[in-house]
C-alpha cells in the first residue's frame, strides 16, 4: 500500500505526538517543548510577494486576452467575407479561416501553458521563502516544533530520528529470511 505525502505527514505528526505523550514530555517533564502553529494558506495569500506576482500575472493575462480578441476579430472578419464570396472563391477563404482558427487555438494553448508555468514558478519561490522564514524563525525564537494544519514545518534537530529508523529498517531487511 502506497502512502501519499499528506498521509505521511499525518503519520509523522501522530508519531511525534504519541512519542511526547508516552515519554511524558507534555505531562510535566523537566523540559517543556516550545511549539507553535502557522496558517500557511493565510501567510501565502497575504504575503506581499504573492500579491505582486498575482498582479503581474493578471496584467500578462489581460495582454494575452487583448491579443486573443484581435485574433477572434480577424476570424470573424474573414467569415463575413466568406459569406459574400462566390462558391468558386470560398475554398481559398475557408483555408485562410481554418489557418487563423488553428493559430488561435495554438495561441490559447501556449498562453495557458506560459501563464501556468509562471504561476507555478512564483508559487514554488514563495513557498521556499515561507519555508526559509519558518526555519529561521523557529531557530531564532527557540521553537522545537512548528506545525501547520497538515504537517510539521520546522523541527529542532534533536527530534530527528531518521537515522535510527533507517538503521532499524536496514537491520530488519538484512535479517529477513530470503523468500523461496
Amino acid at each position: 500500500m502506497e502512502i501519499s505525502g499528506m498521509q505521511r505527514g499525518t503519520v509523522w505528526i501522530a508519531v511525534i505526538l504519541t512519542s511526547f505523550f508516552l515519554n511524558g514530555a507534555w505531562a510535566g517533564a523537566a523540559y517543556a517543548e516550545k511549539i507553535a502553529f502557522v496558517d500557511v494558506a493565510k501567510t501565502f495569500d497575504t504575503y506581499e510577494k504573492t500579491k505582486q506576482n498575482d498582479q503581474v500575472l493578471a496584467e500578462e493575462g489581460k495582454k494575452k486576452q487583448t491579443q486573443r480578441d484581435a485574433m477572434i476579430q480577424e476570424v470573424r472578419r474573414l467569415k463575413d467575407e466568406l459569406a459574400l464570396l462566390a462558391d468558386k472563391n470560398k475554398e481559398e477563404k475557408q483555408a485562410a479561416i481554418d489557418e487563423k482558427v488553428k493559430a488561435l487555438q495554438d495561441f490559447d494553448q501556449k498562453a495557458r501553458e506560459e501563464l501556468s508555468k509562471k504561476r507555478d514558478e512564483a508559487v514554488r519561490e514563495i513557498l521556499k521563502d515561507i519555508d526559509t522564514v519558518m526555519s529561521d524563525y523557529g531557530k531564532q525564537k527557540g521553537y522545537d516544533l512548528i506545525f501547520n494544519e497538515r504537517a510539521l514545518l520546522y523541527r529542532n534537530d534533536k527530534y530527528d530520528v531518521t537515522t535510527d529508523i533507517l538503521n532499524e529498517l536496514n537491520n530488519r531487511y538484512k535479517n529477513q529470511k530470503p523468500a523461496k
